[in-house]
């Protein structure tokens, strides 16, 4: 599989993700819009962000911070968070248990 030939979804307005899936994680190659929001939530996946182009204000556990390329944020399960994008942004998420609603 290269990552080339994985078709790009719309999983939310300005969010477009190629996503890969093993048994039990979730891997999404994420391109966001400038402005593209991601309203606060929580679920049960572990997630680990990784900010790969751009600049990204992140809000975790109510504490928001601005991340920018090289940056990693570790986002326990069942914790609130949410972040927009500051400017186009290339991020990269990983998730466990694998999010069959991506699939």
């Amino acid at each position: 599989m290269n990552l080339s030939e994985i078709p790009s979804k719309e999983i939310m307005p300005g969010y477009h993700g190629k996503l890969v899936h093993s048994k039990s994680m979730s891997w999404v190659f994420w391109e966001v819009k400038e402005g593209a929001v991601v309203p606060e939530h929580q679920h049960i996946h572990e997630q680990i962000m990784h900010v790969v182009e751009g600049s990204f204000e992140f809000t975790l556990n109510g504490i928001t911070n601005t991340y920018k390329p090289g940056d990693v944020v570790i986002i326990p399960s069942n914790a609130p968070h949410g972040g927009k994008a500051l400017t186009p942004c290339k991020l990269m998420d990983v998730f466990s248990p694998a999010r069959d609603e991506y699939k």
